[in-house]
């Protein structure tokens, strides 16, 4: 039995700044963030965008084409929770009408807590056949105003089904993971902002990348010339792509050529969006995918990284047809729509959206029509609406 990825949905908020701009505000050259970081653009969620309303915003796209009657299980992947103990999926599981009889929950582990979310959905879909998943990734990378990290922040989420003779791509057996108890980000229960070493964090990142992507070629019996290409965890671009180098060091001009070209093309919606936690390699794919031109049985690798640290390796393979379940114009249109702030207004954005919301508060959204939307709070429970 196949199991993988039958439907995908990605949300990005309608605001954001240009690289370019906030190089200029920051004293800095331009090309250190359009090439040093490899970033153009940088999303920016106001105060009516959160994991929660950007998680609905992704699964509403190809909620239409789900079958409610065998959706058995709902996770949530986020660093970015809005509830110490309530689960966000339960926000998203009402706002959408899902049945009452599936069983979800919250997960996080940093950036990989997707990954992790699509192992125990595969295993659900496993066990439970002629069932399917649904998981979402969903955060907003803070590091502050002028912070060494504020080129690297993010918004956005992507949705998931997963199940048996999946559209999409067909998720191959086996993974090689590895994880250590390291402190190269973390974000502790008193911080709206993550802490991080930045350095460091690349050097590890590195290293758990070598540990897993050796040891599955060689579990898989596989060379790297067997990949159409890899797609890689991107907190910002150039991270990825030194991993990339890794990948295909010693490799053939051909071999280099493909994985060099697909690794840009995965790279695309990074370079518009920035960070986005959980979801970030799988905007990757969903880059490649759309901006690509993969064929069916073409093989794809996945790095996934979630700091503190846990990484793992899996790949999958491109279903024929695949195309006919992407959006690529939809999500084209939701970019080329989004709002350009100057600095300043990012700033003022940035700085209003980290407040604690009162008790009670009612917020308005200039977002296009029928998106979902943090409506504001009452009684310390959060209020979403559809615009």
């Amino acid at each position: 039995m196949e199991i993988g990825i039958d439907q995908i949905g990605f949300f990005t908020p309608n605001k954001f700044v240009d690289m370019v701009d906030l190089a200029h505000a920051r004293g800095e050259d331009p090309n250190k963030f359009l090439i040093g970081i490899g970033q153009d653009r940088m999303a920016v969620a106001d105060q009516t965008q959160d994991a929660v309303s950007m998680g609905i915003n992704a699964t509403a796209e190809y909620l239409d084409q789900v079958d409610l009657d065998h959706l058995g299980l709902l996770i949530f992947a986020t660093e970015s929770g809005i509830d110490q103990s309530k689960s966000a999926s339960l926000f998203v599981k009402e706002a959408l009408g899902l049945p009452a009889k599936i069983r979800t929950f919250e997960i996080k582990e940093a950036c990989f807590a997707l990954t992790a979310s699509l192992q125990v959905a595969r295993d659900y879909v496993r066990a439970h056949p002629h069932h399917s998943a649904m998981i979402i990734g969903s955060d907003i990378a803070r590091y502050g105003l002028s912070t060494p990290g504020e080129v690297t922040q993010g918004a956005g989420a992507i949705s998931m089904l997963i199940k048996e003779d999946p559209a999409i791509i067909a998720l191959e057996d086996g993974h090689t993971s590895y994880s250590e108890n390291i402190n190269d980000f973390w974000r502790p229960n008193n911080f709206q902002t993550a802490l991080v070493d930045g350095h460091y964090s690349r050097d590890v990142y590195l290293d758990f990348f070598r540990h897993t992507f050796a040891p599955y070629l060689e579990e898989k019996g596989l060379e790297v010339k067997d990949f159409a290409g890899i797609c890689y965890h991107l907190p910002y671009t150039k991270m990825g792509f030194k991993a990339h180098s890794i990948a295909i060091e010693g490799q053939d001009d051909a071999v280099k050529q493909r994985l060099s070209d697909n690794f840009q093309l995965s790279a695309k919606y990074s370079r518009e969006v920035g960070n986005i936690y959980t979801a970030s390699l799988y905007m990757s794919v969903l880059s490649l995918l759309e901006k690509g031109n993969l064929q069916p049985g073409d093989r794809v690798g996945f790095f996934s990284y979630g700091s503190g640290a846990m990484a793992e390796f899996f790949s999958g393979k491109i279903v024929e047809g695949y195309e006919r379940r992407l959006r690529p114009a939809m999500h084209k249109r939701m970019l080329q729509e989004r709002i350009r702030l100057g600095v300043g207004q990012y700033e003022e954005t940035f700085t209003e959206a980290m407040q604690t919301l009162p008790e009670n508060v009612e917020f308005t959204s200039d977002a296009n029509r029928g998106t979902w939307y943090l409506a504001g709070q009452k009684g310390y429970v959060r209020q979403y609406r559809q615009k």
